[in-house]
């Protein structure tokens, strides 16, 4: 593996700003991201109180299904005597999701090693499977390459509820059929029969979604150490139980200031990420696997249908006695976490870093501090193919970003049409408008009113020498074929769909071309959390 770092074009102004240390995002956030940040917060982590020897066993409870490692144990010990942990999380995807749901489990180990060297103290890395998502439309698909194109594969089962990704259970005879058809759009190497059956080994020992997703990301990750925990997970909830009692304690203080932090937020110019009102609750009530989104309405705890109706009382009872009937938002979220686990840095994508901007003051509700923002790793994956072919032609990633793979395609078609043809076909098609005039004048002094007869005739002509006119080019395209779907390689592996690689495929398309080891050779590279933009060439 070959590591470059590029510079890409200002995509995300909040995020340059946050690198940048600008004034403008002092307001939004706790901590710059630098050495004294991680030194400072970690001596305020020190002067409080967490229960991390009943996280650990909760956490430890949860991973034991899934294999623990000799690494998980040492981190495991080392959460239950008090260390810090690094955070980032996701939804649980098909084949673990898009790439960046890997790069986020590999800037939080990368950056619990780096901080555990600096501290010289143990840092644990834990990643919070997002279990409690409803929005399976979400994490029901992926994409591989098909004919030089990115194809989406779908997991078509569906609910007619919003059951959440950790009570929803997998059809494995669906699931199996869509993973044969991934596996096919892989392609046979010398590691896909082996790969394949790994899949549904971990498939079978399956029930939910989250089930899937947990046992293939501790697959990958087990051996740097990766403790992962179900935000939907009960014995987490019933950990959660005092925690929630204060976020309703606390409900209207928080939804007033997450609102007018929001506000600021847009005035700077960033937007509104969360679209924040002072009624919403900011929690959702879980009723047979169905998260219902709950505001505040006439004194009661509500859904926007009525089904749900709970008084402040009864609502901190359900806290209480039945805590997992209850489930965080995007607002909540960041607030349990802290509650719960020590958290030195939290690691998240460019949209996580714009809606934890509104939250500054939601913590200081909660008489909480919100943890250090650490921007997860951008990658880009080339493979050995498409290296050549960039070598070929002359191109750079950030170029190919930028769409010069496409201009240079269109060029390339537009140079070898058959111009000549074109030329004379138009020539025919010229020649006939004028004799179609010609008799349509004669049929005028004759009396005879054929006008649209004529017209349509003539458009009749036209439809067919268009006709002819795109086989010619059908047959130029096919006779030039190689060349054409060559550039189109390598914009579906590098920006398919005009999105960043790491958000449309899965990992297991480069696993079947690399090896089993991919992940660990990933997670061994001299990789840091910056600014930049990784391009690893395999």
């Amino acid at each position: 593996m070959r590591l470059e770092q590029i510079e890409l074009p200002v995509n995300n102004q909040l995020l340059d700003d946050y690198w940048s240390g600008s004034e403008k995002l002092k307001p939004f956030y706790e901590y710059e991201y630098n050495d004294e940040s991680f030194i400072t917060r970690f001596n305020y982590l020190k002067s409080k109180h967490y229960e991390t020897k009943e996280l650990s066993k909760i956490i430890r409870s949860y991973m034991e299904p899934l294999g623990i490692s000799n690494k998980i144990e040492e981190n495991l010990s080392a959460l239950e005597n008090g260390s810090v942990a690094i955070v980032g999380g996701q939804q649980a995807g098909i084949l673990t999701g898009p790439l960046y749901s890997i790069h986020k489990a590999i800037s939080v180990i990368l950056l619990a090693k780096e901080q555990s060297e600096k501290l010289n103290e143990r840092v644990v890395p834990i990643f919070w499977i997002a279990g409690e998502d409803h929005d399976l439309d979400e994490i029901n698909h992926t994409y591989t390459i098909v004919n030089g194109a990115p194809k989406k594969r779908v997991y078509h089962e569906r609910s007619n509820k919003k059951t959440m990704a950790s009570t929803t259970p997998i059809r494995q005879d669906e699931m199996r059929q869509l993973l044969n058809k991934i596996f096919q759009d892989f392609g046979e190497t010398a590691y896909t029969h082996d790969l394949y059956k790994s899949c549904l080994q971990q498939l079978e020992k399956s029930e939910t979604f989250t089930d899937f997703f947990a046992r293939l990301m501790n697959e990958f990750f087990k051996t740097e150490g990766l403790l992962m925990v179900d935000a939907a997970y009960t014995p987490f909830r019933q950990y959660e139980s005092s925690y929630f009692v204060k976020i309703i304690e606390q409900n209207e203080k928080i939804a007033k200031a997450v609102v007018d932090k929001e506000r600021l937020l847009h005035n700077e110019g960033f937007g509104t990420p969360i679209n924040a009102t002072v009624t919403n609750a900011n929690l959702f009530y879980v009723q047979e696997g169905e998260r219902y989104l709950l505001e505040r309405k006439d004194h009661y705890y509500q859904d926007s249908t009525g089904l749900i109706k709970l008084s402040e009382e009864q609502l901190l009872n359900v806290a209480k006695t039945k805590p997992e009937q209850l489930s965080n938002n995007v607002v909540t979220r960041p607030l349990m976490q802290e509650m719960t686990i020590p958290v030195l840095a939290f690691v998240g994508g460019p949209g996580e870093l714009a809606y934890w901007g509104t939250l500054k003051d939601a913590f200081y509700a909660m008489d909480l501090q919100m943890p250090i923002l650490a921007p997860r790793l951008n990658i880009t994956l080339v493979d050995r193919k498409v290296d050549q072919l960039l070598s070929a032609y002359e191109l750079s990633v950030p170029e190919v970003l930028l769409g010069k793979a496409q201009s240079l395609k269109a060029q390339y078609i537009e140079s070898v049409q058959d111009l000549e043809a074109k030329k004379q076909i138009e020539h025919v098609h010229q020649l006939l408008k004028e004799q179609y005039e010609k008799l349509n004048s004669h049929l005028n002094t004759q009396d005879l009113n054929l006008h649209s007869i004529v017209e349509k005739n003539l458009k009749y002509h036209k439809v067919q020498l268009d006709y002819l006119s795109k086989k010619i080019e059908q047959q130029v395209f096919n006779k030039h074929e190689k060349i054409i779907r060559q550039f189109d390689l390598i914009n579906a592996e590098i920006y398919p769909n005009d999105n960043f690689q790491e958000r449309v495929y899965n990992p297991y398309q480069y696993l079947n071309s690399y090896g089993p080891n991919f992940i660990q050779d990933l997670c061994a590279l001299p990789l840091s959390i910056s600014r930049n933009h990784y391009v690893i060439h395999l």
